[in-house]
């Protein structure tokens, strides 16, 4: 298999007609090893525009969510970033790398993921991100405020990311995928003030929820 004429497919097939035209995100996505971070019985689809499964009931983002997230966030190499949902860790990879000269801090909930994830990163010798086990549907208050939030899964309603917004520092950005199937919709929400903050409308997908979120309770009389 042609790992480099896969990856040219990729961009010129699935993320330049998503309107993705940053030249440092193509730059990445052009030596970025997707391929390493998927099981060997899917590695010959690593490049293809589908939800590549990882095991635990989960799967990777297509690549043109991943490429439209890394755009709308506009990471700057000195940006502290958080991301809700590690998953392979080929996210976190490429985040790290925006991010050379700052962290990545990486929040998976299930620990066989985790750890993978931790090994393959491993394997890359990134030294910028840390993958900790944990419940990050309320994000990781711990280490924030932070420039930038990427969350992995969608969260069925828009309260369900305030907990986010308010990690964020001012100036920060958060990436988040908001509704339920078939009607779901990514959002960047940026901070503008200690108690303002912005939302625009990115485009409209459908990805599986993010663990731990609670539907809200019923009114009832």
């Amino acid at each position: 298999m042609n790992l480099e004429q896969a990856r040219l497919n990729m961009i010129e097939q699935q993320i330049r007609p998503w309107d993705v035209l940053d030249r440092n995100v193509l730059d990445l996505l052009e030596r970025a090893p997707r391929d390493a971070f998927v099981d060997p019985a899917w590695r010959r689809l690593a490049y293809a525009d589908i939800a590549i499964p990882i095991g635990e009931g989960q799967s990777m983002l297509p690549p043109k969510i991943e490429a439209r997230a890394l755009q709308a966030l506009h990471l700057g190499a000195s940006d502290h970033v958080l991301e809700i949902g590690t998953g392979s860790g080929f996210l976190t990879w490429l985040l790290a790398q925006s991010v050379s000269r700052s962290h990545v801090t990486s929040i998976e909930i299930r620990p066989e993921l985790a750890e993978k994830a931790k090994r393959s990163l491993a394997e890359f010798e990134v030294d910028n991100a840390s993958v900790e086990i944990g419940d990050g549907s309320r994000g990781w208050s711990s280490g924030g405020p932070f420039d930038a939030i990427v969350v992995g899964g969608s969260v069925p309603f828009a309260g369900a990311m305030v907990e986010f917004e308010r990690q964020l520092a001012i100036g920060g950005r958060l990436f988040i995928i908001v509704g339920k199937a078939p009607v779901m919709e990514a959002l960047l929400v940026q901070r503008n003030g200690e108690h303002q903050w912005s939302r625009e409308s990115l485009f409209e997908t459908v990805v599986p929820p993010l663990s731990g979120i609670a539907e809200p309770r019923a009114f009832t009389i």
